[in-house]
Order: structure tokens, then C-alpha cells, then sequence
């Protein structure tokens, strides 16, 4: 009998993935203490299982060695920057993985924490409970310069949203998509060229060794004074710190971040800023999203393949 394990909380805990999965995997071991799993832990909570269906948890090489049982991790979600991909491969386990399953729910966050900082909606939110009735003069997006760091599932699904306000939008990827820039208006260019001319800046790229601090105190002085930075991406993309001088100093009108360098944040300078909105990693958690996922990573148990670099996940 094939042994199922759960380490993500969010499955764990959904009603539906939980009754789908033990449909097809009767005997599956849940998370139901809501456990951060990780190191020893971890291994312990694997220990004995066949498939995995994991989420945040970090897996490397010393995982990988303690667990020769382990021949197939899911994944319930997109990020793979907390796996070893390549120390996956070596110890022979395959990979569930589908890209873009949560690409609505990320990019209909990102527009709401946009117009949510270009119309000052925190601010006023806070006035008002605290007694007060001022005016917040905002600005809108639509007719907006929006720069896209990166075109893959989340940052192309962007792009449709944003033609019905009527934006000029600005890319910048690694890889070309001719047909897609195109067909939706979009125009490719370097990167310090989309922080220099947009009036949003959003970040949709992996984390991994050429994309770590990306956004340094250099790039972030690039941007207009009165432009907005959103990351729903991935925490280590931005200079926290940079970035925190920077909107309090008013030298950029206002940022939000859905991830941070480190979860949950030790230091909450930057997240207790006016100007800033800080969120709990939620760009995944519409409840559409979430069976997305779930479903996804429960087909990654039995259709998944050895991870091989340029090839599979995409982007690896």
C-alpha cells in the first residue's frame, strides 16, 4: 500500500482536499497539529511515507538522504525556491509540480494592493476609526505606466487584468514572449528602464541565486518618487531596509508586500510604515486558488517525473 503524507497546513486543514485525496490514498497522514514542519521534524513526520504533499517546508539534500522511502514530493503550490531541486534529483525522487494554478488569486491581489496604496485606502481606513474625517486625495491606475519583473503564469494573467484600465505595460524577463507582448500591447524592456518610466512596479520572478535582492537601494533610487513597488512574489527580492529608508524618507510614494526576507517578520519597522501594506502570504489563499492547488498536488502524486534543470519545473 502506498503511504501518503500531508506536511502543508493548508491542506491539511481543507475539508474538500482532504476527502478527495483520502478517496484515492485511504491510509494519507495529515498535518492536523499545525506544525511548522522543518529539520528533524520534518523528517520524522515523512518518515515511513512513499508521496508527500508538501508546501512551504524546506527540503534539501540532509531531507532527502533520511528519507530513502521518499520517491515522490507534490507540491501544493508554485514556489519551488524551498527545494533542493537538484539534491531531489540525485536522490532519485520525483516531482508533482503545475505551474500557474494560482495565478487569478495572485494577480487580483496585487491590483487590490495597488489601488489600495494609489487611494491611500489603509490610511483612511485608520482615520476614520481613529475619529478623524480627512480627505485623501488619490491617484488612479487606469492610464498608469505598470512595469511587470517578470512574464511567467502570474505576471502574463496580470497583463489581461490590466487592459480594462487602460495601462501601458512594461516587462522585463529572461525569457522572450513575442506573441504574448504583441497580442496584448505589452513592451519588453530592461529593467532599469521599467523602474525608471513605470508608476507601478510589480515583482512575478522565482527566487534563487540571480534574483536575490534584485531590488537593491541602486535599483530602488531608479523609481519615480511617486511610484508604488508591489511583491507578491517571493521575500529576499527587495532591499527590506532600502526600501523602508526610502518610504519614510518619502522618496517612494508607497510599496506593499504579500513576502518578506523572513516569515513572519522579526523586524516590523517596514511593515508599521504609513505608507506600506503588509500581508500575511496570502496571494494563494483565495479559496479558488486553494482547490487549485490542492488538486493540482494531489495529480502530482501519481503524474510527476525526476526534476531536470531547463526542462522541468518551469523556470529550474
Amino acid at each position: 500500500m502506498t503511504r501518503v503524507a500531508v506536511t502543508s497546513r493548508t491542506f491539511s486543514r481543507h475539508p474538500v482536499l482532504r476527502r478527495e485525496l483520502l478517496a484515492r490514498y485511504p491510509d494519507a497522514a495529515f498535518n492536523d497539529s499545525g506544525l511548522v514542519l522543518a529539520g528533524e521534524g520534518l523528517i520524522r513526520f515523512l518518515s515511513g511515507h512513499d508521496k508527500a504533499i508538501t508546501g512551504l517546508e524546506k527540503l534539501d539534500a540532509g531531507v532527502f538522504a533520511a528519507l530513502p522511502e521518499l520517491k515522490v514530493v507534490s507540491k501544493f503550490g508554485v514556489g519551488v525556491d524551498m527545494i533542493d531541486l537538484a539534491a531531489m534529483a540525485s536522490a532519485g525522487v520525483r516531482f508533482g509540480w503545475t505551474g500557474g494554478t494560482n495565478k487569478r488569486s495572485v494577480a487580483e491581489l496585487v491590483i487590490a494592493l495597488t489601488i489600495s496604496l494609489l487611494r491611500h485606502v489603509p490610511e483612511a481606513n485608520r482615520a476614520v476609526v481613529a475619529g478623524s474625517w480627512p480627505q485623501f486625495p488619490g491617484r488612479h491606475l487606469s492610464g498608469r505606466t505598470v512595469g511587470i519583473v517578470g512574464c511567467g503564469h502570474v505576471g502574463k494573467d496580470l497583463a489581461k487584468l490590466l487592459r480594462a484600465f487602460g495601462c501601458r505595460v512594461l516587462t522585463n524577463d529572461i525569457r522572450n514572449f513575442p506573441d504574448f507582448y504583441e497580442r496584448y500591447g505589452i513592451e519588453p524592456v530592461e529593467l532599469e528602464t521599467l523602474l525608471k518610466e513605470s508608476d507601478v512596479v510589480t515583482l512575478h520572478v522565482p527566487l534563487d541565486a540571480t534574483t536575490r535582492d534584485m531590488l537593491s537601494a541602486e535599483r530602488l533610487n531608479l523609481m519615480k518618487k511617486d511610484a508604488v513597488l508591489i511583491n507578491a512574489a517571493r521575500g529576499g527580492l527587495i532591499d527590506e531596509q532600502a526600501l523602508a529608508a526610502m518610504l519614510k524618507s518619502g522618496r517612494l510614494a508607497g510599496a506593499a508586500c504579500d513576502v518578506f526576507a523572513k516569515e513572519p517578520p522579526a523586524d516590523l519597522e517596514l511593515a508599521r510604515l504609513p505608507n506600506f501594506i503588509a500581508t500575511p502570504h496570502i496571494g494563494g489563499a483565495a479559496e479558488e486558488a486553494t482547490l487549485a492547488m490542492g488538486r493540482a498536488a494531489i495529480k502530482g502524486l501519481d503524474d510527476n517525473r525526476i526534476p531536470e534543470r531547463g526542462i522541468f519545473p518551469d523556470g529550474y
